[in-house]
């Protein structure tokens, strides 16, 4: 079946982003510590990984339709110039329509609804585009609104030995914790990372309450 899922680099002391948004040479220093050649929808963007990275990304690469972000990933990218790397469509979650968007044929969708709401229509619409595939969501702000929805089946952890001592956390402000997770459900030891996936495990009245 689909699910919602999350996914993120993730240093040891649990951030994806180290102070003032540094920390990415070393989260994402795995994406090029291989020989394993992978090409994305952007011809400036490859990466370099091991064998088990590129089993592990060509899975998550086969099984998303479509992908939610935040207006804060949304801008740092720039929106990816029109096209994201996974070649899915993206439904941004803002207060307001950036300036010159959307662009024509550009597959990028904007829900303006703020708070939980916001993100509950976002992911509807992810579904629709996703096409029976899965969705993934942003780590971070909207990870967790999806989460605390009762919208969140799957925590994807790509988990980097380094400790960034502060900066943007995986999950945070959790508003129906704890939560208590299966697994690992899976888990591939790559080199200077360790791939896992955890399944959200809802108690009854969490999950009611969640989506009351």
């Amino acid at each position: 079946m689909p699910k919602v899922f999350t996914a993120a680099s993730m240093s040891l002391d649990g951030y994806v982003s180290g102070p003032d948004e540094t920390g990415f040479d070393k989260l994402f220093a795995w994406y090029g510590n291989g020989d394993v050649v992978i090409g994305t929808t952007h011809p400036e963007l490859t990466f370099r990984v091991t064998e088990v990275s590129a089993t592990h990304w060509r899975r998550l690469v086969a099984e998303t339709g479509a992908i939610v972000v935040g207006r804060k990933l949304f801008d740092l990218t720039d929106g990816w110039g029109g096209e994201h790397p996974l070649g899915v469509p993206v439904v941004v979650v803002t207060h307001t329509v950036p300036d010159g968007w959307p662009k024509e044929g550009a597959p990028f969708h904007f829900v303006t609804d703020g708070g939980t709401g916001g993100v509950e229509r976002a992911v509807a619409l992810a579904r629709e585009l996703a096409d029976g595939k899965d969705v993934a969501v942003n780590a971070g702000t909207i990870a967790r609104q999806c989460l605390d929805a009762g919208l969140l089946e799957e925590v994807a952890i790509d988990l980097v030995p380094v400790l960034l001592g502060g900066g943007t956390p995986y999950l945070t402000d959790l508003k129906g914790a704890p939560y208590e997770l299966e697994g690992p459900v899976s888990l591939a030891e790559g080199k200077q990372v360790t791939h896992l996936r955890y399944r959200v495990r809802y108690a009854p009245t969490s999950r009611e309450a969640a989506q009351d």
